[in-house]
């Protein structure tokens, strides 16, 4: 095999664990440790830390791709899909543990939803070879849920009940959040009609 043929062959594995793919991962993996430590008493606080950490790798993964330009189809992939595995386990975990609760349940279905929906929209347009760019909105939608996520995840711990400020803030960026979800979300959804539309 020639060194051309041997490099080739390692620049998949090389692309792969590369460490803003590496922090990705991170990401998807805390997933499920965030709902499998949040327990009573201690649960909250080492659900903060996992979230904020991983919240964290979500502006580093895509920074350090940039300035190393050690950007893949890869990491775009995994990228928003941790995302939403992320966002999708903490609504859950508040849901059950009654921080979301009431009319607060619909900002939560609003995200969801969304998030559902451009996930079929990209996989449709990636059968059409269209990329869909990530709006600066969509990134400060995305900073709006992650910080309305830490605050509820964390108050009750601070507070020692489930009301007061923390919460207020926290609720209140939620709804923000969703707000700018569904602005976002039709966003995507009339660029992907209008592919549609053309095939």
């Amino acid at each position: 095999m020639t060194m051309e043929a041997q490099n080739a062959a390692r620049t998949p594995h090389i692309q792969a664990f590369t460490i803003p793919n590496v922090l990705t991962y991170g990401r998807i993996a805390a997933a499920p440790l965030l709902g499998a430590f949040f327990i009573p008493e201690i649960g909250p606080w080492i659900a903060f830390v996992i979230f904020v950490a991983a919240s964290v790798t979500d502006y580093f993964d895509g920074y350090l791709a940039r300035i190393w330009e050690q950007q893949s189809a890869l990491g775009r992939m995994l990228d928003p899909i941790a995302d939403k595995l992320l966002v999708a386990v903490a609504i859950l975990i508040l849901v059950a543990d009654g921080m979301l609760a009431g009319w607060t349940i619909w900002a939560a279905i609003i995200i969801l939803m969304r998030e559902i929906l451009v996930s079929g929209l990209r996989e449709f347009l990636a059968e059409l070879r269209v990329s869909v760019p990530v709006t600066k909105l969509a990134k400060w939608k995305t900073t709006m849920q992650l910080f309305a996520i830490a605050a509820l995840l964390i108050a009750p711990a601070i507070q020692g009940a489930k009301s007061g400020i923390i919460i207020d803030l926290g609720l209140a960026f939620f709804w923000l959040a969703a707000i700018v979800t569904l602005y976002t979300g039709y966003d995507y959804f009339r660029a992907g009609l209008k592919h549609l539309v053309d095939e």
